[in-house]
């Protein structure tokens, strides 16, 4: 379903939501078919009971639906939040080991300090690329740590006497952990078992709509409940794709840091002290 959705782009939303729409219509006309098939005819005061206890199935069928959405709609919402936060912490992190970068000697620190630019351009389109280019990335990310690494063991000889080193690998290791903690972030989904109950339940509801709410103006009012339940379900989905959704975590903290380290040239760290 993920390769269908990423391929249709930013038609999915849409789409899906008229998919969903759709489904719960033709359960809603099933509920209906199986009232006119099934409806015998009795006494007003049967009929009487007979509606008492179909409101209160009606209910009792929203009443759970609502929890499962809720539920579902909180996993979804903690993943993303999870996403959203982790942003920050890589922003300060790597902003963080670029500042501890300026204390090495040259020609070290000119080369920390570009491949930590080249990493943090490489985060920023990985947060932002296509499905389709996900896995390229990847492999530039994972390259660039092993540089990022070997440039680390390699200046680490010149600053091992002074006190600064162990904050400086633990600013490096606290960088790369972050990152790792982020693409893991991005694949974890809410289960594909709670979202297939959740759609069956929620067609077995629209059935149950169609079935108990008969007439023009109960019609109505069951398809505009049906709009708004196949929107929220759309918007779970959506919140529950990092990659292609329209709804994702923004990147502003670190764009930030990447606008901020052009200001931070090496070369600015070599002015006088103000007096």
């Amino acid at each position: 379903m993920d390769r269908i959705l990423n391929a249709l782009g930013p038609a999915a939303f849409p789409l899906l939501w008229l998919s969903f729409f759709g489904l719960m219509m033709l359960a809603a006309a099933i509920g209906r078919a199986a009232r006119a098939r099934w409806t015998a005819e009795g006494s007003a005061k049967a009929g009487e009971e007979k509606d008492a206890q179909e409101d209160l199935v009606l209910s009792a069928s929203l009443g759970l639906l609502a929890l499962l959405l809720g539920f579902t709609f909180s996993l979804a919402i903690d993943r993303f939040e999870s996403r959203r936060r982790l942003v920050l912490e890589e922003a300060n992190a790597i902003g963080t080991a670029y500042l501890r970068a300026q204390l090495l000697e040259e020609p070290h620190r000119a080369r920390m300090s570009g491949l930590l630019v080249r990493y943090t351009d490489t985060r920023i389109a990985l947060a932002k690329a296509p499905p389709g280019k996900v896995r390229d990335l990847l492999r530039t990310n994972d390259a660039l740590v092993t540089q990022i690494w070997i440039a680390v063991k390699q200046s680490f000889p010149t600053i091992k006497q002074y006190d600064f080193s162990s904050t400086y690998l633990d600013s490096i290791n606290s960088m790369i952990d972050i990152g790792s903690a982020r693409v893991v972030a991005r694949v974890a989904r809410v289960p594909s078992a709670v979202l297939a109950v959740l759609l069956l339940y929620t067609l077995t509801t629209a059935a149950v709509l169609g079935y108990v709410l008969q007439g023009p103006r109960s019609r109505h009012v069951a398809g505009f409940l049906v709009a708004l339940l196949s929107l929220v379900l759309v918007l779970i989905i959506d919140v529950n794709r990092p990659s292609a959704g329209l709804v994702r975590e923004g990147q502003g903290a670190m764009e930030s840091l990447r606008k901020t380290m052009d200001t931070w040239r090496p070369a600015t760290f070599d002015a006088p002290a103000p007096r």
